[in-house]
């Protein structure tokens, strides 16, 4: 979508610099096209038939704001990894509209159950550009140049995570992430947001907090050849205590969590 945006858009300025005056035409269609291209993340989120459950988490999450810092665009081909019960494949669904679309990857053994099931079937009839696909992370596999647009919500340090009990195999972060950035189009955006850890073994930490150092993070994105174009304090918490796992009663929704938005050169 940003490609063709961005061609009509020079387009548009050609035709118009080509006139022998200029009576603000150009800067009226320029500032037209990008409201044509910034969704209404309030209305997104409005959006009717979100369950209550999910309505709850907004205001912990911000999801208008978010998705507005991160430049999410009207018909946006959006990649939602390890999706979960679809909190933001939803709120993306509405928001790119009927010319984009959303791809949901999931593990199946968090997808598995009837009310899982019965969830996704609600946004998928809510939101029909919504689709879930079950993959394990490690597994899949993006077409090359396939999507403008991709959110990690809380879930890139479950890249470093393993889990017999939830059958979760020992991943390859570096070896994601390439995949990754061949299925971005040039130009796209990659959303990450995600709970403060402490540096040391990144596994280590992993395993007992559930967060990730944000230097670790940013080196393994810049690695794979993302461009870091901005950051949000947003959700800056001095108070978090960040040897404490995210799921402790005491700091669940309270976290200390880095936001940062990374770009695909082209």
């Amino acid at each position: 979508m940003r490609a063709v945006f961005l061609t009509a858009l020079a387009s548009s300025a050609l035709a118009l610099g080509a006139c022998s005056y200029d009576n603000g035409d150009t800067a009226s269609a320029s500032s037209e096209a990008a409201a044509q291209a910034a969704p209404d993340f309030a209305a997104a989120v409005a959006a009717p038939g979100r369950e209550e459950g999910d309505v709850k988490l907004d205001a912990s999450r911000q999801p208008a704001a978010i998705l507005a810092f991160m430049d999410l665009e009207t018909g946006d081909a959006v990649l939602d990894i390890f999706a979960g019960g679809g909190y933001y494949s939803e709120v993306m669904g509405a928001a790119v509209g009927s010319g984009g679309s959303v791809v949901a990857v999931n593990p199946p053994q968090f997808v598995s159950s009837d009310a899982a099931k019965a969830k996704w079937a609600g946004i998928s009839a809510r939101q029909p550009g919504v689709s879930m696909v079950p993959s394990q992370l490690g597994d899949f596999t993006p077409e090359a140049n396939s999507y403008d647009f991709a959110m990690m919500h809380l879930i890139y340090h479950d890249l470093y995570w393993e889990s017999e009990k939830f059958k979760v195999a020992r991943m390859d972060p570096a070896a994601f992430l390439t995949k990754l950035y061949t299925g971005m189009k040039p130009g796209a955006v990659v959303a990450v947001v995600d709970h403060v850890g402490n540096a040391g073994d990144t596994r280590a930490v992993v395993e007992k907090t559930h967060r990730i150092s944000p230097t670790t993070a940013k080196a393994d994105f810049e690695k794979a050849g993302f461009v870091l174009e901005a950051q949000s304090d947003m959700f800056a918490n001095p108070d978090d205590d960040a040897e404490k796992n995210v799921f402790d009663p005491s700091v669940r929704g309270k976290t200390n969590r880095f936001v940062m938005k990374f770009r695909k050169p082209g």
